[in-house]
């Protein structure tokens, strides 16, 4: 009786308080039967609710607009079973291909939860429950629905078991909370209240630390036993038994040491528990209690900065996290630093490098091997994609002794993980083939265990070559490391060297020849575990098939030969040594000199188009100037010229000259006498000059404050067509925050530059306002930096994107031109949440058929990357892989090629080298060639013998010939 009153008074309405009269088996019965007959009808009116049932139609057959409304409503009901029907179906198929889509198992539990499949939403939860650790909201999903089913004690032990899984998988208040209190509900069973104070206590274990939540399971273990002292006090008026005094006094003793315990945790609100503490015990509190009570507000005070933070911060509050994890490492209790990692996991499951670092901690310090074992089973069904955690998983089981077989099983679910990268699973075989050899005994000359390596190392390479390399195009180990460690193990730990040598010459098949370093290998296992001979043989075919550092090899021929070879064979080492590096010698001469005519055949070209530009820009503004003066001519003399006149042909300037062209000045004069009227001549250069000055005074010059810079932003590529920069710019940079100035730059012709200085009053504004880079500004994307010095700061990059490998991140090419962004959204999030999709576009605006796409993890990048590589958008075959953006290389100097002894022009350019607008501002006419040589060892040049190495000097030429060859050009 005394159970069944506190079952009453401590699960609230999860347990409904029996008559006096019930025994415990029929309290225990009615308290099933409430929770059945609570849970049922929900799960059977979802089903006739799917099944489409409108029977309002039945009770008034007169009402014909009644009628219409339940027929529509069938037919709604009809089209949406229907349509989810088909989506359960498409995703139970996309499931049997991709086991591993975690985004799918939750849709597909959702819709058999909405449709009450009671059968297939087990299994389907079942089968993700086995790849995943479910999250809090998918657990107490499920608890609920089976605790609304469980009719029996057989179904009561299936939701324990249950709730057994669901703690395992990550530590959260609510579940334990969850499952104690359900575990009130049997507490008319057989040891049921022990049973409760046992779940209890692994609560206060698991979360009861938990500094904003951890109250909450306190309070609930205290209300249960004060629910028991309640039904152990003797009724008013009686006089209590010795049995009855004594549990009383126990049960007492247990709610002092429940409030003792509690107030010796950091918790939030710890001053309201320990007055509540004051006004139920009839005692002062202890002197020891106060004490710790207020050591436990001291720490609080300590770890509020932290809570407060990720109170305030946005999900997944990782960068709160890592600081509130580095404090708890320091104070180096180790529960606390258990839960704080849990507590981020639940928030950040999916980040590899934070359940690397926990397993590292528990690997090191705890190493308790329950423990040790579920926070790495948990790490790699969050991040199967991570191969290092599945190698920290295989070193944990081996280090606590895991069954062989389990270890094994674990092995074939990473090679089914999906990793992204060819490495990855080169990476996984060696930890396996690691694990593998430390069980062989090799002082046996044959055992089960040396049998199952040499199966493995078999097994592992052909399945780098038909797996790694069919979904890769290459097999992830291009310097054969599995095949090398096969062969060191055969020849140091078995002594077979003949199957050594059978490995090694299957490496050198596969393109590791021409290394120098790949040789020397294999020589020194031969030194160490051969015999001289095939020693010899390996340096010689070394020799032969080198090319990338051949003196190396044949200096170890030469001293192997030297130590231990007779004179025929020092003859013979000597000979091929020689032969070898002549043509090695020849081979990389004319590479140099090849090398060298590639160089300067790409120097001439730059040079021809640096000359064609400047001749275009001449050219260019030569005909604007002809042009102005022409029409200010043609509106002074508009009654006689009209539009009769023509045009006459006139030959391309030359770039930089100033000079009219030839055969203007005749015609011009020409004019002059037809109509004797003033000739069209261009004015002198004085007057251009005064023009050109009188223009530069009437724009303001533009000067910025360096002091500025951190309230400044620079705007460039903005469109030259901008008529009133300030006027258009500052209504976009208000969003910002207040806009000091906006100073647009102009040229001496007043002519808008393109890019624009925009100072804001807060440095927060200007921070703000780099989020605008990229904004499309009257059809061109309008670029937006930080105002910077260059010269203050030469390593200083605008570029904001990251160059290196990006997990997360998508590369995607081959995209049609007409490709929205939109359009390119809608198809990408279909596997994964998108935080940022940008479109590469050329400094117009316009598309370049590229796109980077941001997903939420690495997993849903993976996914993308199998399921759209190879998609056809828009009859463009477009091509998807994880963002790795390559190294950018530096131009190749000509070094190779002088070292040779090939003689390469050098060319003298300034301090700053060889900039893109320096041009030689000497006539090409004048311009006299570089005489080149060979250097001497003081520095000097040396004549080349022959009548072509010298020069014919230049015959002098006065003003008038100078002029005239003006003239001709």
């Amino acid at each position: 009786m005394a159970a069944a009153a506190a079952a009453a008074a401590a699960s609230g309405p999860r347990a409904k308080a029996p008559a006096a009269e019930e025994t415990e088996d029929e309290e225990t019965a009615g308290a099933l039967a409430v929770t059945a007959a609570r849970g049922r009808p929900e799960l059977e009116v979802q089903s006739e609710d799917s099944g489409g049932g409108g029977d309002g139609g039945d009770e008034d057959e007169d009402e014909d607009e009644d009628l219409g409304c339940s027929s529509a409503e069938e037919d709604d009901d009809d089209d949406e079973e229907k349509e989810n029907e088909a989506e359960i179906q498409r995703l139970e198929e996309q499931l049997s291909i991709n086991a591993f889509d975690y985004n799918c198992h939750v849709d597909l539990i959702k819709l058999l939860r909405q449709e009450g499949e009671l059968i297939k939403l087990r299994r389907a939860r079942q089968k993700m429950s086995e790849l995943f650790p479910l999250t809090e909201e998918i657990w107490l999903d499920w608890l609920k629905d089976e605790i609304k089913i469980a009719s029996d004690g057989s179904d009561r032990e299936k939701v324990y078991e249950l709730f057994e899984r669901a703690v395992k998988d990550y530590i959260c208040p609510e579940i334990w909370l969850e499952y104690a209190q359900y575990s009130i509900g049997g507490i008319g069973q057989e040891g049921g209240i022990e049973k409760v104070r046992s779940i209890f206590e692994r609560a206060l274990t698991a979360v009861g630390l938990h500094v904003t939540k951890g109250a909450a399971m306190w309070e609930a273990y205290r209300e249960f036993e004060n629910a028991i002292l309640k039904t152990t006090q003797p009724p008013p008026g009686s006089i209590p038994t010795p049995e009855q005094q004594q549990a009383l006094a126990l049960q007492l003793e247990r709610i002092h040491t429940l409030f003792r315990r509690q107030l010796g945790v950091p918790l939030l609100d710890m001053e309201a528990t320990y007055a509540e503490y004051e006004e139920w015990s009839e005692d002062p509190v202890p002197e020891a209690v106060i004490q710790s009570y207020k050591k436990a507000l001291q720490q609080m005070e300590k770890c509020k900065p932290y809570e407060e933070a990720l109170l305030v911060a946005e999900t997944p509050k990782l960068a709160e996290y890592q600081a509130y994890i580095d404090f708890e490492l320091k104070a180096g209790d180790p529960a606390r630093i258990q839960l704080i990692f849990e507590r981020a996991l639940a928030e950040n499951c999916l980040v590899p490098d934070l359940w690397a670092r926990y397993n590292q901690y528990l690997d090191r310090q705890l190493k308790m091997k329950d423990l040790v074992l579920s926070a790495h089973d948990r790490a790699v069904r969050n991040c199967p994609w991570t191969v290092g955690l599945w190698n920290r998983y295989l070193l944990a089981m081996e280090r606590h002794g895991v069954d062989h077989q389990i270890v094994s099983d674990n092995f074939e679910k990473a090679l089914n993980a999906g990793f992204i990268q060819a490495t990855d699973y080169v990476e996984i075989w060696q930890a396996y083939l690691d694990y593998l050899r430390r069980r062989v005994d090799f002082k046996q000359d044959s055992s089960k265990e040396l049998e199952e390596l040499r199966a493995a190392f078999a097994r592992a390479l052909e399945y780098l070559k038909q797996e790694v390399e069919e979904r890769f195009s290459e097999s992830g180990d291009p310097s054969c490391t599995i095949m090398q460690n096969w062969a060191r193990v055969e020849a140091r730990l078995c002594n077979n060297m003949q199957k050594a040598r059978e490995l090694w010459d299957s490496i050198m098949t596969k393109g590791n020849a021409k290394y120098a370093n790949m040789w020397l290998e294999y020589y020194n296992l031969e030194r160490a575990h051969g015999d001289t001979q095939h020693c010899r043989k390996a340096l010689h075919r070394a020799v032969q098939c080198t090319s990338d550092y051949p003196e190396h090899v044949c200096e170890v021929l030469l001293t192997l030969e030297r130590i231990e070879g007779t004179l025929e064979d020092w003859d013979s080492a000597v000979q091929k040594t020689e032969n070898r590096l002549a043509r090695v010698n020849e081979q990389r001469v004319k590479a140099a000199e090849k090398e060298a005519a590639l160089a300067q055949q790409e120097e001439e070209k730059t040079e021809q188009r640096k000359r064609a530009r400047a001749e275009k820009r001449a050219f260019k503004k030569m005909k604007k100037t002809k042009a102005g003066d022409k029409r200010r001519a043609d509106e002074d003399d508009d009654d006689e010229w009209g539009d009769e006149e023509e045009e006459q042909p006139s030959k391309r300037p030359r770039a930089g000259s100033s000079l009219p062209l030839a055969g203007e000045g005749e015609y011009m004069g020409m004019e002059l006498g037809l109509f004797g009227r003033t000739a069209l001549t261009e004015d002198p250069p004085s007057k251009q000059k005064e023009k050109a000055a009188a223009i530069k005074k009437e724009l303001p010059k533009v000067f910025h404050d360096s002091n500025k810079d951190n309230i400044t932003v620079f705007v460039s590529n903005l469109p030259y067509s901008l008529a009133e920069p300030d006027v258009k710019l500052r209504p976009l940079f208000e969003t910002c925050g207040e806009v000091t100035e906006i100073r647009p730059i102009f040229s001496n012709r007043g002519d808008f530059r393109g890019y624009c200085y925009v100072e804001f009053k807060e440095e927060k504004a200007a921070l703000q306002a780099l989020s605008l880079d990229r904004k499309t500004v009257d059809g061109r994307p309008m670029f937006v930096s930080p105002c910077v010095d260059k010269n203050k700061n030469p390593d200083f990059k605008v570029f904001r994107y990251s160059t290196a490998l990006e997990k997360h991140k998508l590369f995607i090419s081959g995209l049609p031109f007409s490709c929205t962004k939109e359009e390119l959204e809608d198809i990408c999030k279909v596997h994964g949440s998108v935080k940022d999709l940008r479109l590469v576009t050329n400094r117009a605006g316009k598309p370049k058929g590229l796109a980077y796409v941001e997903y939420e993890n690495e997993a849903q990048a993976s996914q993308a990357v199998l399921k759209m590589d190879g998609m056809t958008i828009k009859e463009n075959v477009i091509k998807v892989a994880i963002s790795n953006p390559p190294q950018r290389k530096l131009p190749d100097r000509p070094e190779a090629g002088r070292a040779a002894g090939a003689l390469v022009p050098r060319q003298v350019y300034g301090a700053r080298g060889k900039g893109r607008t320096q041009l030689s501002l000497l006539p090409r006419a004048l311009q006299r060639p570089t005489i080149t040589g060979p250097k001497t060892e003081n520095g000097t040049l040396q004549t080349p013998p022959g009548p072509s190495s010298t020069p014919t000097e230049a015959p002098k030429m006065s003003n008038a010939d100078f002029a005239k060859m003006l003239l001709k050009k």
